[in-house]
């Protein structure tokens, strides 16, 4: 293993010497078109400010446009951003991101659905020699024939992680199923069960302007089986798999939304109440109309509020801690919810991969569903039940969110240990 000196060079390396001595990197901050890949970056640093106040800490972003730098620098006014990538050479290629590697000395993949900054955390650790771990990722497998197997190269990678949690079960039970020898593996919800951002002027003038009554609206959240993200960016899609993604999402949009349309009738009609028809993603502001309102009856759509704009997580959970619930279609916009501290109803579906999980493990496995294994009336009744009992669903809701929190301080003392020793 060469040393940062050999690597760096001597002026670099003694640099780096002065540097603070407990420092680490957190490769985060996945996309800004979708408000949960935002949240994943302040829930951990939450738990870092909380965990570890003495280090200082480097986010190293893959994307924090859409007014997420200064939401972030608002919030965490102590930490360091470190845009940049690994060059040609093999070398962080800006001034912010070399001191970054120089200065920390531990680094850490921020929850997300999968190890996706692998060639990130592998090139860190060759270049620095110190340790790295994942922190409320999903992990899995790769189907071949009728077994399933972990990619080798990222079983390589987590068997010499100090330490690896994934963000459900299931994950985890990949992790032993594939026999990796992580340090330390274990179970630590997803990071945006941690996070605790709001923006009340914003969130309060959407309420008064749309008259959003406390605890007299629910909030929906619709989706599309396949992320169209060619129509969100460019991508590597040949027009074959554009063909193939449109096509599932055709084949079930119009059923999957009649189950939340339901709901959303039962919701106005017994209470007098009113719907707010929101977005998790940028396209899901394309889809509200169409497969969420239009079809409404006469009589229930002055009761409904749509977005028209998309908005960062800070403004959402201003709004969603006002609802009477949130139903979704989407994992986060749930999430972000429970952390305010407003019951919660998860609508999965099978192409959104196994976080599903995550419900269960936390114990709200009753508010969660297979949009596949389920009926409108199933999703209204249980809206119902949780609407007409308020009380009792806000305990619910505090203590899995209680039991997360408690999970992720685990993952965050073996954090601590790892960084200090």
């Amino acid at each position: 293993m060469f040393t940062r000196r050999e690597l760096f060079g001597a002026a670099l390396a003694t640099a780096a010497a002065a540097a603070p001595a407990k420092a680490v990197i957190l490769r985060s901050s996945w996309q800004t078109v979708n408000i949960g890949d935002i949240t994943h970056t302040p829930g951990v640093l939450r738990l870092l400010d909380q965990y570890l106040p003495e280090a200082t800490v480097y986010l190293w972003p893959s994307s924090i446009d859409r007014g997420v730098e200064p939401m972030l620098r608002r919030a965490f006014p102590k930490l360091q951003i470190a845009k940049g990538a690994i060059g040609a050479d093999g070398q962080p290629d800006t001034p912010e991101l070399r001191e970054a590697f120089h200065a920390t000395s531990l680094f850490i993949h921020g929850s997300a659905a999968g190890v996706s900054a692998q060639a990130q955390m592998r090139r860190w650790h060759e270049l620095t020699g110190g340790p790295y771990g994942c922190f409320g990722v999903t992990v899995t497998l790769s189907s071949e024939a009728a077994s399933t197997a972990m990619d080798p190269q990222l079983k390589a990678l987590l068997d010499g992680a100090s330490f690896v949690f994934t963000r459900e079960t299931r994950s985890l039970e990949n992790l032993k199923q594939s026999k990796v020898t992580a340090k330390t593996m274990g179970f630590a919800p997803d990071g945006t069960f941690s996070f605790d951002l709001r923006d009340d002027p914003r969130g309060d003038a959407f309420l008064k302007e749309n008259a959003l009554e406390p605890g007299r609206f629910i909030a929906v959240v619709p989706r599309l089986r396949l992320t169209p993200y060619h129509l969100i960016r460019k991508t590597n899609y040949t027009e074959a798999e554009i063909q193939r993604r449109t096509a599932i999402n055709d084949r079930h949009k119009e059923e999957d939304h009649a189950k939340l349309r339901e709901a959303v009738v039962a919701y106005v009609r017994k209470t007098g109440g009113r719907a707010l028809l929101c977005p998790e993603m940028t396209y899901e502001l394309d889809i509200i109309d169409p497969l969420l309102y239009d079809p409404l009856p006469a009589d229930v759509k002055p009761r409904i509020v749509r977005r028209k704009t998309f908005w960062l997580p800070d403004e959402a959970a201003s709004v969603y801690r006002h609802a009477a619930a949130v139903v979704s279609s989407e994992c986060h916009s749930p999430i972000i919810a429970a952390a305010q501290g407003t019951p919660c109803m998860y609508v999965h579906q099978p192409e959104d991969g196994i976080k599903g999980q995550m419900w269960k493990d936390i114990g709200l496995g009753d508010w969660y569903f297979d949009v596949e294994q389920t009926t409108g009336a199933a999703i209204a009744d249980r809206l119902l039940a949780i609407t007409g009992r308020p009380a009792e669903a806000k305990r619910k809701v505090r203590s899995a969110v209680d039991f997360a929190r408690e999970k992720q301080k685990a993952g965050m003392q073996v954090v601590r240990r790892t960084l200090l020793g």
